[in-house]
Formats: structure tokens, C-alpha cells, sequence
């Protein structure tokens, strides 16, 4: 069973960036599709970014495209999510997940998921 594990949150300024990495401390991750879903205090949780199987296919939330980059390397098992030009309202904890089929940058439909990494976007 797959156990996807989150890196890369913190505090950073509004306008700042921060990378985000998603490894897999049990199971291969290249296996699955691969989600990044973030939830803010008293809010749905909700996609932010989605990469196919093979990396060629991605998704993104209206409200990070020209933002944020999804992107996966094969090689090294890992799943990133560069995330530029942040802001306040980007703050929330960010998961990454997995699905072993393929379809809607949805919660719903992903199965496997990590522990999250806060996000803090603030002056």
C-alpha cells in the first residue's frame, strides 16, 4: 500500500516561492497519478494541481495557473509542485495523494494520501 509523504512547507512572504516534493516512504509512486490537494482553516479541501501516470498530462485550479508547476521525475520517485508568486490566500496545508487510475483533479477519486505540509504565505 502506497504511503505518500509531503516536504518543502513554510513561512514565506507574499510574491516568494516555495517547492513542494512528494516521495513515497512505502510503495513506488510512479505507479499513480499524482494529486496536490490543499484544505485552509474552515474550508473544503480542494485541487490545486494534477500529473498523469506518465507526466504528460496536467491540471491545474483556476486560481494557481501562471503560478504553479506540477511536475513529476521518474528517476528519483518524486512529485513536485513549484509554487511561485505566492499569496495569503495560497496558505493552507498542502497533501499530495494518489490514485491508481486516472481521471478528475478531484479529492474524492484519490485514495492514498501523506500527512500534509502547512503552507504559510504572510508579511
Amino acid at each position: 500500500q502506497l504511503q505518500p509523504v509531503e516536504s518543502g512547507g513554510g513561512l514565506v512572504q507574499p510574491g516568494g516561492s516555495l517547492r513542494l516534493s512528494c516521495v513515497a516512504s512505502r510503495g513506488r509512486l510512479n505507479s499513480y497519478e499524482i494529486g496536490w490537494f490543499r484544505q485552509a482553516p474552515g474550508k473544503e479541501r480542494e485541487g490545486v494541481s494534477c500529473i498523469s501516470h506518465s507526466g504528460d498530462t496536467t491540471k491545474y485550479a483556476d486560481s494557481v495557473k501562471g503560478r504553479f508547476t506540477i511536475s513529476r521525475d521518474k528517476a528519483m520517485q518524486t512529485v513536485y509542485l513549484q509554487m511561485n508568486n505566492l499569496e495569503p490566500d495560497d496558505t493552507a496545508v498542502y497533501y499530495c495523494a494518489a490514485r491508481g487510475t486516472t481521471g478528475a483533479c478531484d479529492p474524492t477519486y484519490y485514495v492514498y494520501w501523506g500527512r500534509g505540509t502547512q503552507v504559510t504565505v504572510s508579511s
